[in-house]
Protein backbone atom coordinates (compact mmCIF):
# COMPACT_ATOMS: atom_id res chain seq x y z
CA UNK A 1 0.00 0.00 0.00
CA UNK A 2 1.37 3.43 -0.92
CA UNK A 3 2.16 5.93 1.77
CA UNK A 4 1.58 9.69 1.60
CA UNK A 5 3.57 11.39 4.36
CA UNK A 6 3.43 8.33 6.57
CA UNK A 7 -0.30 7.68 6.07
CA UNK A 8 -1.43 4.56 4.23
CA UNK A 9 -3.62 5.65 1.31
CA UNK A 10 -6.97 3.93 1.58
CA UNK A 11 -10.06 5.03 -0.31
CA UNK A 12 -11.46 6.35 2.95
CA UNK A 13 -8.34 8.46 3.55
CA UNK A 14 -8.33 9.63 -0.07
CA UNK A 15 -11.95 10.77 0.29
CA UNK A 16 -11.07 12.69 3.45
CA UNK A 17 -8.12 14.42 1.79
CA UNK A 18 -9.94 15.12 -1.48
CA UNK A 19 -12.85 16.69 0.39
CA UNK A 20 -10.47 19.33 1.74
CA UNK A 21 -8.89 19.94 -1.68
CA UNK A 22 -12.31 20.25 -3.35
CA UNK A 23 -13.60 22.60 -0.67
CA UNK A 24 -10.64 24.98 -1.13
CA UNK A 25 -10.61 24.69 -4.93
CA UNK A 26 -7.44 26.67 -5.78
CA UNK A 27 -4.43 25.94 -7.96
CA UNK A 28 -2.39 24.47 -5.11
CA UNK A 29 -5.35 22.31 -4.21
CA UNK A 30 -5.49 21.04 -7.79
CA UNK A 31 -1.91 19.86 -7.41
CA UNK A 32 -2.72 18.28 -4.05
CA UNK A 33 -5.69 16.45 -5.55
CA UNK A 34 -3.50 15.23 -8.40
CA UNK A 35 -1.00 13.74 -5.91
CA UNK A 36 -3.78 12.06 -3.95
CA UNK A 37 -5.21 10.55 -7.13
CA UNK A 38 -1.75 9.34 -8.13
CA UNK A 39 -1.51 7.43 -4.85
CA UNK A 40 -4.98 5.96 -5.37
CA UNK A 41 -4.02 5.04 -8.94
CA UNK A 42 -1.05 3.05 -7.65
CA UNK A 43 -2.85 1.27 -4.83
CA UNK A 44 -6.48 0.95 -5.96
CA UNK A 45 -6.40 1.30 -9.76
CA UNK A 46 -8.11 3.38 -12.43
CA UNK A 47 -11.66 2.44 -11.50
CA UNK A 48 -11.18 3.88 -8.01
CA UNK A 49 -9.65 7.07 -9.43
CA UNK A 50 -12.55 7.51 -11.86
CA UNK A 51 -15.03 6.99 -9.03
CA UNK A 52 -13.37 9.70 -6.92
CA UNK A 53 -13.30 12.10 -9.87
CA UNK A 54 -17.05 11.63 -10.26
CA UNK A 55 -17.80 11.63 -6.52
CA UNK A 56 -16.06 14.96 -5.93
CA UNK A 57 -16.94 16.50 -9.32
CA UNK A 58 -13.23 16.97 -10.01
CA UNK A 59 -13.82 17.37 -13.73
CA UNK A 60 -15.65 20.62 -13.10
CA UNK A 61 -13.42 21.77 -10.23
CA UNK A 62 -9.99 20.90 -11.59
CA UNK A 63 -10.49 19.59 -15.13
CA UNK A 64 -9.68 15.95 -14.22
CA UNK A 65 -11.53 13.64 -16.58
CA UNK A 66 -12.37 10.00 -15.84
CA UNK A 67 -9.84 7.81 -17.60
CA UNK A 68 -6.95 10.18 -16.91
CA UNK A 69 -3.94 8.38 -15.48
CA UNK A 70 -2.16 10.06 -12.59
CA UNK A 71 1.46 9.35 -11.71
CA UNK A 72 3.58 10.43 -8.79
CA UNK A 73 6.39 12.86 -9.62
Amino acid sequence: MAVLRGVAMTLEKARELLAVQARMGGGYNRNGARLILAEVQQTQGQQAVDGLIREFNLETLFGFKPGTEFHRP
